[in-house]
């Protein structure tokens, strides 16, 4: 069985994620014991805080795998980036800075800031991404606090051809209540696309994939094996089979975590 990871921080030393390599060794075969088989490593880039070019991912994931190697944890890894949203981000990708999730540069993992959705992405950013033929993946849209308040925006993008990675610790309660009601929130709307795990650390932000997708398969079967399909097919660069998407009703509660827009 293949269970592709998509979007993780278990590269060592990058970022916020994994401070050294035995640290990175050990979030690897916890992964391994999770079900995982292939992993995109996305450190942060571009937020603001960090900045990982392409080169020295592509350089330090081929170090990783093979201390992977090794240590006989049978983890395939690959180069990325969990690239931040800036009018920065088309100059970056001129100067061939970006790493995409897969080797076509077609899928971009793509973060939004926590805080709002950019009125400038959807105008601007977004048709000239089109224009390439490049499609963004929305990392972790249920925790985006613009879209908490306004999950029309989730589907706009949606919508219009973006598509969604949903943080499995999101769905199992992990980052509270009320943004595993917002997950479930989307899935039923058909926003939703694969799950990944958001791998920082092993205490609260480990892999969890394998039991959000029996979550998920008790909820929807189909859905469940399809969402580990799309994962595949991001990976490869393959299509994948755009939804009938639907709008999520009026929120009947208030997230507590709202601040001022940056």
């Amino acid at each position: 069985m293949t269970l592709v990871d998509l979007h993780s921080h278990i590269l060592p030393g990058v970022d916020d994620g994994s401070p050294d390599m035995n640290h990175s060794l050990v979030l690897a075969k916890a992964a391994v014991d999770d079900g995982v088989t292939h992993m995109l490593l996305t450190p942060h880039h571009m937020d603001g805080k960090y900045t990982n070019h392409k080169k020295d991912i592509i350089r330090k994931t081929e170090e990783f795998q093979q201390a992977l190697i090794e240590n006989d944890i049978s983890l395939k890894v690959f180069p990325g980036q969990e690239v931040h949203l800036s009018d920065k981000l088309l100059e970056a990708i001129d100067d061939d800075d970006i790493l995409f999730a897969d080797e076509g540069c077609r899928y971009l993992m793509l973060e939004l800031p926590h805080t709002h959705v950019p009125e400038y992405f959807m105008k601007n950013i977004f048709p000239e991404l089109r224009n390439r033929e490049i499609i963004p993946v929305i990392v972790h849209p249920e925790r985006n606090q613009g879209i908490q308040r306004n999950p029309n925006l989730l589907y706009e993008m949606i919508k219009n051809g973006c598509l969604t990675q949903l943080t499995a610790s999101s769905y199992l309660g992990i980052f509270g209540e009320k943004v595993t009601e917002f997950t479930q929130k989307i899935i039923s709307s058909n926003l939703g696309y694969t799950f990944s795990s958001d791998a920082h650390n092993l205490k609260g932000r480990k892999t969890r994939m394998t039991s959000a997708y029996v979550k998920l398969g008790k909820f929807n079967e189909r859905l469940s094996k399809n969402y580990q399909e799309n994962a595949k097919l991001i990976l490869n660069g393959e299509d994948v089979v755009q939804k009938n998407v639907k709008k999520i009703k009026k929120q009947s509660f208030l997230f507590n975590m709202f601040h001022k827009d940056k």
